[in-house]
Parts: structure tokens; sequence; C-alpha cells
């Protein structure tokens, strides 16, 4: 036992790993215990997400600190230390310390926040959470389905970031441009149905132009945006089975599948009544001779 004591005694190292750990675990014991005691104090989520995270972040600060201090002193550096200590530690950490930078990197350059609803390596959802380590994601559905929430929780290494493309639907021009295709047959006169799908077009998104105008002045001043035409339009196409018309508008992200819905349920009323308007389908037709 006293030549363990001894050992200890006598080694540098073992000593600030020792202390390094008793710092831990201070740490983690001061943000649960504070962090209970907010949660019992204040009611609303939002206030009481944003005051914990600030805790977190405070406590993060101090350890960070405090290892400094403790790896460091007047007879050998920092810079030492990490030299003859730490590199094999880094390259067997690779994606920790790429981790915590890419944290840095997200706290002080905001590619995303909370509550951005960003696409990263094949994961799409609503942000809910950002930590040293990883963020989550309220993971949302496929364009084709209308980008709703499935219920499921992703967590993303930090790390992504700086590996994967990110897309941000909310950074920037904060609308999309949502597509709906309505087919009708050639008999249909397919003029008629332009004007009804524009006028419906209109009323759901032409609205939202002004304030679109708005956005993209604002998002001009940080990125290369440029549009033209922010109004709704009907594009005319043939298909094989009939004429199609693609209806493009303006709409918020999370209220893509509420538009589609409302107005496809106008062009269903409308085209009801018109009899020189019918929707198409695939169909095979056999003539005799």
């Amino acid at each position: 036992m006293n030549s363990i004591l001894t050992y200890i005694n006598g080694n540098d190292l073992v000593i600030k790993v020792f202390w390094t750990i008793i710092a831990f675990i201070a740490i983690m014991l001061s943000i649960k215990i504070i962090n209970h005691i907010i949660y019992n104090n204040i009611d609303d989520n939002n206030k009481y997400y944003l005051v914990r995270k600030r805790v977190y972040y405070f406590f993060s600060s101090i350890f960070v600190v405090v290892c400094i201090f403790l790896w460091s002193n007047s007879g050998t550096s920092l810079t030492t230390y990490l030299g003859l200590v730490s590199a094999g530690i880094a390259i067997a950490l690779k994606n920790l310390f790429s981790n915590i930078a890419a944290w840095v990197f997200i706290i002080i350059k905001k590619p995303f926040k909370v509550s951005d609803r960003i696409s990263i390596n094949n994961q799409k959802g609503d942000v809910i959470d950002i930590r040293m380590f990883q963020f989550s994601l309220m993971e949302v559905s496929s364009f084709e389905n209308g980008e709703q929430s499935t219920g499921r929780i992703a967590i993303i290494p930090n790390h992504y970031i700086f590996s994967h493309s990110l897309i941000n639907y909310n950074k920037g021009f904060k609308y999309i441009w949502s597509e709906i295709k309505v087919l009708i047959t050639f008999e249909s006169d397919w003029e008629k149905a332009k004007t009804i799908l524009t006028d419906v077009s209109n009323k759901h998104s032409l609205h939202l132009s002004d304030e679109a105008s708005r956005s993209v002045d604002e998002a001009k001043k940080n990125y290369m945006i440029h549009y033209n035409n922010l109004t709704p339009i009907v594009y005319t196409d043939v298909k094989e089975s009939g004429i199609q018309l693609t209806m493009r508008y303006l709409c918020p992200p999370r209220q893509m599948r509420n538009t589609v819905n409302d107005i496809w349920e106008d062009i269903l009323r409308i085209f009801r009544d018109e009899e020189d308007i019918q929707l198409a389908y695939p169909t095979t037709r056999v003539t005799r001779d």
C-alpha cells in the first residue's frame, strides 16, 4: 500500500489524471444538482431549456479552464504535455476531439440553432438539442410524404458538420418551393384548367410573396441569392397519359403538408363542377379496324 502511495506521490502525471477525474465528477454533479433546482422552479419549457443549456456551457467552460491550469505549470508547458503525452490519445480519440471542435464551431458560427430544420447525412429533422459531443433531431419524413414528424429522435455526432453536406431550411431564405403536379386528359380544356390552378395557387401562396421578397433582401446581405419571381406559377408539360400542369409556389417548411392538402381539396371541388376538365390516369386504348 505504501509503495502504491509512494508511486502516486512521485508521479506527476498520475496526480494530474486523478485530479482531472475528480474535477470532471464534481462538474457533472454540480450540473445535475443545479438542473434539478431549476427544473423545480421554472415551469416554462422553453425558458427551462435555455437556462439548462447556459448552465451546461458555463460549467463546461470551467472544466476546460481547470484542465488548462491543472496540466500546465512553471516547469513544463502545456504544449510539451500535448506533444509528449496526448499525441497517442489524440489519434485514438480523433472523433471525440472533432466533436468538441465542431461544437465550438456550431456555437460561434451558428450553421444551425435549436428549432431549425436541417438535413445532414441523409437524416432530416428539427434540431431539438445541441451538446458538446452530439446534437439531436426530431426526425421528419421524406419530401414526398410531407416532411412530418415521425416521432423518432436522431442523435448526430457533431463532427458530421465537417464531413457531410448540411442543408438548413431556416437559414437565409426562410421559404421552400413546393410543387403539385396535376395530370388532366388530352380532351380537357387545359387552358381553363391552368387558369383555375393559377387562381388556387395565388389564394394559398400569393400573400407570402411580399414577405418572401423582404426575406430575400435580408439574405442578400450574407448570401448570393437572386430571385426574380416569387409569385406562384403553373407550368405546362405533356406526358404519356395526358397534360401535366405543375403548380410551383412558396410555403414555410413546416406547412408544406397542410398547403398540399388544402390546395388539392380546392382543386377537387372545382374540377368536380367542370365538365370539360377531367383528371387523367394511365389508360390503355384498344382500337379495332
